[in-house]
């Protein structure tokens, strides 16, 4: 059989096209619940307009977007089973725990508190009310956690034991899963990404109605929250990428010295900045590199010794036994490139947005605009001149396109992730080819691909069609039950005769 069409290989290629399609919702979700809860917070605090018609027009986009993400998860799971049953079979003991907790505590948690958010808006004291879209934020992290944690046991396995007379891996201590140094490195790098991308989202969405000059109140009051998110989101994510690679650096030797297409070990070994090469022969033909750097990622020592490709699979061969345990060398690379290239990308833009946009009391007087009014984007510390037209339309049209960027980050983020882990599904556990459900045949995954990739398809225009509709309509209009809203759970009194009042 042709292996590009084996079931091992449509097994994967369903799975990946299913997981990247899922997670462009996961980093959106966890971030927009955050930012609306902190929108609703300042409007509770301050009262002003501005803030409740930001927090209603984000709100609205943040549920089409956790709709569509809880939609896409569920054939997640549904997966395990159908494509992945002896990986479910081997691993289910220490894997399902997690999953079990993100679904019986955080997913049913989080939707309980976004139907009261929801429904609440004029049932709710609006105090209790923010603390429901605080709960829903907390619920998503919770969530994300529980899965950064069963990811994290796939790439560093702990807490275990293997029963020979079952044929399987059962837990011994869930605690060391939740907590290894893997899931807490891991989990601080997503949610920073998360929050990049949050923020890079709320820049372009604002860069937009600017650029048409409508809403420029709220949306001045988004374009600040947003770029200083992506600003924070953006150093954090360095900050964590850079713990979390010294983590693999030591657990997945192979996974980085893929990344950096490493192949013969090196001390001090440089950081490849581009490489072409010949991976049959195990050597690169063109390499551009900083010397000493990948040492120091590494080891924060400029001198230290890295490992190569072909010294890890020399040393996995001697390990594990016959067998090429190298990942797809090309992927690795240049999705681990991808991801900081494009992350870095919104980064700048966005500390280039905040310098551009600076407070009034940073610029002169006859720059200064009001609150209704375009900000003039001023580049020079004492600049007495705002960017041309041609020059200011064209930071704004760049600002647009950047919320697109973290998200492909986020993508290739989690590609380097799993392939780089290839041949295992479990690290120096279980190999992928030993993972795939034996009973199912090349017909019933393909078919099964086919069918969710043109779902996935379908889901994403409507995804696509109703943001749309809502960006461009832009913040709602207020009525006066929004600017009142009760001051005691239940309402109008009027309602107390009807059963479930709340939900109406």
């Amino acid at each position: 059989m042709d292996l590009a069409l084996a079931p091992e290989t449509l097994a994967r290629w369903q799975f990946g096209i299913t997981t990247v399609y899922h997670f462009l919702f996961v980093p959106l979700t966890i971030s927009l619940a955050a930012l609306t809860a902190g929108l609703q917070t300042a409007w509770v605090r301050t009262e002003k307009e501005k803030y409740l018609r930001a927090t209603k027009f984000w709100g609205k986009l943040f549920l089409i977007n956790i709709a569509m993400g809880v939609v896409t998860g569920i054939v997640q799971e549904f997966q395990f089973g159908m494509n992945w049953s002896d990986y479910s079979r081997f691993v289910g003991d220490i894997f399902g725990a997690p999953l079990a907790f993100e679904a019986l505590i955080a997913f049913f948690f989080e939707s309980t508190f976004i139907g009261l958010w929801i429904f609440g808006w004029d049932k709710l004291p609006k105090k209790i009310h923010l603390a429901c879209i605080w709960m829903v934020s907390i619920g998503t992290i919770l969530s994300a956690y529980f899965i950064l944690a069963a990811n994290s046991w796939m790439q560093h396995p702990v807490g275990y034991k293997i029963n020979e007379a079952k044929g399987r891996a059962e837990l011994t201590d869930f605690w060391h899963v939740l907590t290894q140094n893997t899931a807490l490195a891991q989990a601080f790098h997503t949610l920073s990404a998360a929050f990049l991308t949050g923020g890079a989202f709320m820049v372009g969405i604002s860069a937009f109605h600017l650029l048409r000059k409508k809403h420029i109140s709220d949306m001045k009051t988004s374009l600040r929250l947003g770029l200083v998110t992506v600003i924070v989101g953006g150093l954090l994510t360095a900050i964590s990428g850079d713990t979390l690679g010294k983590i693999m650096f030591e657990q997945q030797p192979m996974k980085m010295a893929a990344a950096e297409a490493l192949w013969d070990g090196e001390k001090p070994a440089p950081f490849s900045v581009f490489a072409y090469g010949d991976v049959d022969a195990g050597h690169n033909k063109v390499a551009i590199e900083i010397p000493g750097l990948l040492s120091f990622l590494a080891n924060d020592d400029f001198n230290s010794y890295v490992p190569g490709i072909n010294d890890v699979n020399k040393s996995e061969q001697e390990k594990f036994g016959p067998g090429d345990y190298r990942p797809n060398i090309p992927v690795a690379y240049w999705g681990f490139r991808w991801m900081i290239g494009f992350g870095m990308t919104s980064f700048a833009i966005g500390l280039l947005g905040l310098w551009l946009t600076r407070k009034k009391f940073l610029l002169p007087q006859h720059l200064r605009v009001a609150d209704d009014e375009v900000p003039h984007l001023v580049l020079l510390p004492r600049g007495k001149k705002a960017l041309g037209p041609t020059l200011t339309k064209w930071y704004w049209r760049i600002a647009v396109l950047t919320m697109g960027f973290p998200l492909i980050a986020n993508s290739w983020g989690w590609i380097f992730t799993e392939m780089g882990r290839q041949p295992w599904v479990v690290y120096g556990v279980l190999q992928t080819r030993h993972a795939v459900s034996p009973g199912v045949s090349q017909g019933e995954v393909l078919t099964s691909m086919i069918v969710f990739t043109t779902l996935y398809a379908i889901l994403a225009v409507v995804e696509v069609k109703l943001l749309a509709k809502y960006v461009k309509a832009g913040p709602p209009e207020l009525t006066e039950a929004d600017l009142n809203p009760p001051t005691k759970i239940g309402g109008d009194t009027r309602d107390a005769d009807k059963p479930m009042a709340f939900s109406y």
